[in-house]
């Protein structure tokens, strides 16, 4: 049976007594756009910025300038966290699985990378919850991604929570569109891994 991570979210969310403190890792602004509004009433949310999967280098700072202009527009007061580009993480987690259709082992590799990075921040720096913006992509798969973020917080002990979703649910990839068109935000036409670009051009 497949499980509605959607319904879990608000679930989990009928819970809170007050604001949470997340850190969202986000793929991209246009795909943040929905996520945040969806969550902004719950969460006081802190965007972490982790994409070592990005190339070329240019390509990478002008999707971050996009986050920012976004979090500007928005005016939430929503902090940014970037990391460093730091590409050799990628591949170093991406060797022998180059020539993988996207969505495959490869992909599975970079999620793991920085859903397990936002979760070592977010525990490290006291946050209730971590989480992704991936799942509003009808292009990823939601189901490899929570289980994936579960697991990372089964490994840290419990110490912080993920917080499961599937953001593309009540038309929430369609809205990430409109919003992109409201504020003129770049989407891009590639994950942002090379390796993708090659293989399903």
């Amino acid at each position: 049976m497949k499980v509605n991570y959607d319904v879990l979210m608000q679930k989990e969310i009928e819970k809170f007594q007050g604001k949470k403190k997340l850190l969202l890792h986000s793929c991209c602004g246009p795909c943040s756009s929905a996520v945040i509004l969806r969550l902004k009433e719950y969460f006081d949310i802190t965007i972490l910025y982790y994409n070592p999967n990005i190339e070329p280098e240019e390509e990478y700072i002008k999707r971050k300038n996009e986050q920012k202009k976004l979090l500007d527009a928005l005016d939430l007061g929503i902090t940014l966290r970037d990391i460093d580009y730091d590409h050799d993480s990628f591949l170093k987690v991406s060797k022998h699985l180059e020539t993988e259709p996207e969505g495959g082992a490869r992909c599975h590799k970079c999620y793991f990378l920085r859903l397990q990075k936002t979760g070592e921040i977010a525990r490290k720096e006291g946050f209730d919850y971590f989480g992704t913006t991936l799942t509003v992509s009808p292009y990823k798969n939601s189901d490899v991604i929570n289980s994936m973020g579960l697991l990372i917080e089964k490994d840290m002990n419990f110490d912080i929570r993920f917080l499961v979703s599937d953001f593309k649910k009540r038309e929430g990839y369609k809205q990430s569109i409109e919003l992109s068109e409201k504020y003129h935000l770049y989407r891009q036409d590639y994950c942002g891994c090379l390796f993708a670009k090659d293989v399903d051009s």
